[in-house]
This record gives structure tokens, sequence and C-alpha cells, in this order.
């Protein structure tokens, strides 16, 4: 079945009030993690062109690389290393304006210049991440912070 998303050119709460209930639409009824994460990163690169968008999981003590849309992604994160696996260990969000200025950093890409990593959180554990790179430098902010986090709150992994 073909799947055509509508893409907003409004503002950035216009493209995600626009982008997430198709997001829902795409996923509903589906079971499949795997298959959802990836229409979900593939829904969000195309609404928002942002460099990398993708999803890390938690196996043992590692983040292992999940579906992702964007260049080649570093395959394993250790807990508290780089933004992931910080993210992961503090349970919260990380905005990160510039990823040079981050203690640990991980430079997957060098071409990545900010960040944001939102840990999905079920029965009070993180069982993984979602990671978006920017190649521009202060990209994300309390708004992005917010949709993604709402989103990843709704989807039942």
């Amino acid at each position: 079945m073909a799947e055509d998303l509508v893409i907003s050119a409004g503002s950035k709460v216009e493209k995600y009030q626009t982008i997430i209930p198709q997001i829902k639409a795409l996923i509903e009824g589906e079971s499949d993690n795997v298959a959802n994460m990836a229409n979900i990163a593939a829904a969000l690169k195309t609404q928002f062109d942002w460099l990398w968008v993708g999803f890390y999981l938690v196996k043992g003590k590692e983040l292992v690389l999940g579906p992702f849309q964007g260049p080649v992604a570093c395959t394993r994160i250790r807990k508290g290393k780089g933004v992931c696996g910080s993210s992961w260990e503090k349970q919260a969000t990380l905005i990160v304006p510039d990823v040079e200025a981050f203690p640990g950093h991980i430079a997957c890409s060098s071409i990545s210049k900010s960040e944001i990593v939102i840990p999905i959180i079920r029965a009070e554990e993180v069982i993984g991440v979602l990671d978006v790179d920017s190649q521009l430098p202060n990209h994300f902010d309390e708004t992005d912070q917010y949709w993604l986090e709402q989103l990843l709150l709704e989807l039942k992994f």
C-alpha cells in the first residue's frame, strides 16, 4: 500500500500539527515496532528535512542502532556516553545547541551541529531514544521537545 504525506510549509508548530496525526495514522494497527520506528523516522525527516532522525534501542548496557533516516550512524552507544547515552542515563530530553560544546559528544557525523534526544520511557524504564540531528547550530528548542515528547508518549512501543 502506498502512503503519501502532506508536508506543511508553515511554522514549526504547524509542521508538527500536520505531521503527527499522519504518523499516528501510519502506525495505527501495526504491531511491529521496527516498522513503526522506520515510518516515524521517515515521516519526520521528510517533514523537517533534518540531517538525521532515528532510534537507538536499549540492549543490555548499550543503545543499539535502530531504524533511521540520514547518513550512516554509530552502531552502539554505552550508557552515559554522548548525547544519546546521557539522555538514557538521565531519563530526560537533552537539547544540545552546539554538539562540539557537549562534553563527550560522539561525532557520528561531522556535519551535525545541534541535536535533540528524547528518551522512550515505559514502566519507568528507558527502552530507547529518539535522536535527531541538524546540520544547523541551535536548531532545536522547547517546541521540538514538546511535540516529540508528546508523539513518543502516545506510541505503543
